[in-house]
């Protein structure tokens, strides 16, 4: 089992920033992939971002990319979203995401797929108004 909490949303402006920070207990947590998903009112949860658990490999939805960084701190246990020049379209819960342990290392053929990622955290509201 593994937990995961996710935090760092907020209201932010067209055109601003915000960092999204996401934690998942255990001592596995160095060897854990974890990826970032949302969820817009009436529309179906998108995958946004993903990393492997050496930091090496990153992955990105193709209309995020250059807008989004993703990263992790081991020492902290500890994943970040950073997302800049947030856009109203970015209005959405977002969502830590890892899969278990056991599951096949993410490749850009299998990051964007929900079943993969087993353990969820409660996410956290990111409001850009327009």
């Amino acid at each position: 089992q593994v937990h995961v909490v996710e935090s760092g949303g907020g209201l932010v402006q067209a055109g601003g920033s915000l960092r999204l920070s996401c934690t998942a207990s255990g001592p596995t947590f160095t060897r854990l992939s974890m990826g970032w998903f949302r969820q817009a009112p009436g529309k179906e949860r998108e995958f946004v971002s993903a990393i492997s658990w050496s930091g090496g490999d990153k992955f990105y939805a193709d209309s995020l990319r250059g807008r989004f960084t993703i990263s992790r701190d081991d020492a902290k246990n500890t994943m970040y979203l950073q997302m800049n020049n947030l856009k109203t379209e970015d209005t959405a819960v977002y969502y830590c995401a890892v899969p278990a342990p056991t599951e096949p290392a993410l490749t850009s053929s299998n990051v964007a797929s929900l079943p993969l990622y087993d353990y969820w955290g409660q996410g956290t509201q990111v409001t850009v108004p327009s």
